[in-house]
């Protein structure tokens, strides 16, 4: 590997904009490259720590891969945002508007962002499970492989789960590296 490697502080802050203004201030001095924050909050929030982030991409988290559309129609999203893509579409937009530099969202959501918003706007996709890697009762609802992910025009994904619990980590992360490549090789 050449090169520094990045940090991707996921800590999805939330809370009222001088909270997490503050919080992010502090991870902001420590040089993070990437840091997420939960576009729920509003753009307010948003624009806030857009203001103070300096060389830290700020990434808005879109809807949580966990969050299916019954999940969004029990927690009172109105009815046109209750398709996760919508509700994305809807977040990803404003994020872009306050100045975030990307969004965190789906894979099966990426393909609609980076049509709509542009190649500059950095797409970090989590969810991310291998086909080898798929269990039953995975809290994740909206899942892609790593090749989908990519294929769709992902920029970064996450993968935690199918490297951290895999018998051989060492050898899940090569199989999904090999799956990375082979995405982009077919781009």
């Amino acid at each position: 590997m050449t090169g520094k490697a990045k940090i991707f502080l996921d800590m999805k802050f939330h809370d009222i904009p001088e909270t997490v203004r503050r919080a992010c201030l502090s991870a902001v001095k420590h040089g993070v490259d990437f840091l997420t924050v939960h576009a729920e909050g509003g753009s307010s929030l948003l624009k806030s720590v857009v203001e103070i982030s300096g060389n830290t991409k700020i990434l808005a988290i879109t809807v949580l891969t966990s969050l299916s559309k019954k999940d969004l129609k029990d927690m009172g999203i109105k009815r046109e945002l209750q398709e996760p893509l919508n509700l994305v579409m809807h977040r990803a937009k404003f994020a872009k508007d306050a100045g975030c530099h990307g969004v965190v969202c789906s894979g099966l959501e990426v393909k609609y962002v980076r049509k709509a918003l542009g190649r500059d706007f950095i797409t970090v996709c989590p969810g991310i499970r291998p086909a080898w890697s798929i269990i039953k009762k995975d809290d994740q609802q909206r899942i892609v492989t790593p090749y989908q992910a990519i294929k769709n025009g992902a920029d970064y994904i996450v993968v935690g789960r199918p490297i951290r619990d895999a018998s051989n980590p060492v050898l899940a992360a090569k199989k999904i590296a090999e799956e990375i490549k082979k995405a982009l090789n077919n781009k």
